[in-house]
């Protein structure tokens, strides 16, 4: 078995969310999920087919996100793996509803961070094994970090 690293591509602005589904509808599902959670905002989705024509599908209503999204999918060549990329809008503003999706297994992440997809590969194919999200802790918060937290998140009014 072989490790390797894949670095995935996120646009300025945009949010990334890695999953692990089970079935072809998987694309077409997330598409309503999206499209009924996050009004204006731009988002696609790419899916690695596990089983029979072994296709990457994707969908989406914002072909630059799309084109990418279909890249990091085919980087990563994991099956069943679904790779979103969003704008305008959060993954907080989606992620339970994608996972109430009834083919969706799990989520790996959801961040703006730079992401790295640690993928094990055998003579069958490729797995997940686990996602490398930002970066390391550089200190414990302070009182200051405390108040600079607090003030961001109202600033984007997540907070009152």
């Amino acid at each position: 078995m072989d490790f390797k690293k894949v670095k995935m591509k996120i646009p300025a602005e945009a949010n990334i969310i890695i999953g692990q589904t089970h079935f072809i509808k998987t694309v077409e599902d997330l598409y309503e999920v999206m499209v009924n959670s996050i009004a204006g905002g731009k988002f696609a989705i790419a899916f690695c087919e596990a089983s029979g024509p072994c296709l990457i599908r994707a969908e989406g209503n914002d072909q630059e996100l799309k084109a990418i999204a279909i890249e990091n999918a085919n980087a990563l060549g994991a099956g069943h793996i679904f790779v979103i990329l969003l704008k305008d809008a959060f993954p907080l503003n989606v992620l339970n509803d994608i996972k109430n999706c009834r083919e969706v297994c799990s989520i790996f992440c959801a961040t703006a961070n730079p992401v790295e997809v640690v993928v094990a590969e055998t003579e069958q194919g490729r797995g997940v094994m686990g996602i490398i999200d930002g970066f390391k802790p550089k200190g414990i918060e302070r009182e200051r970090d405390i108040k600079l937290r607090k003030e961001f998140l109202r600033r984007i009014g997540y907070k009152l």
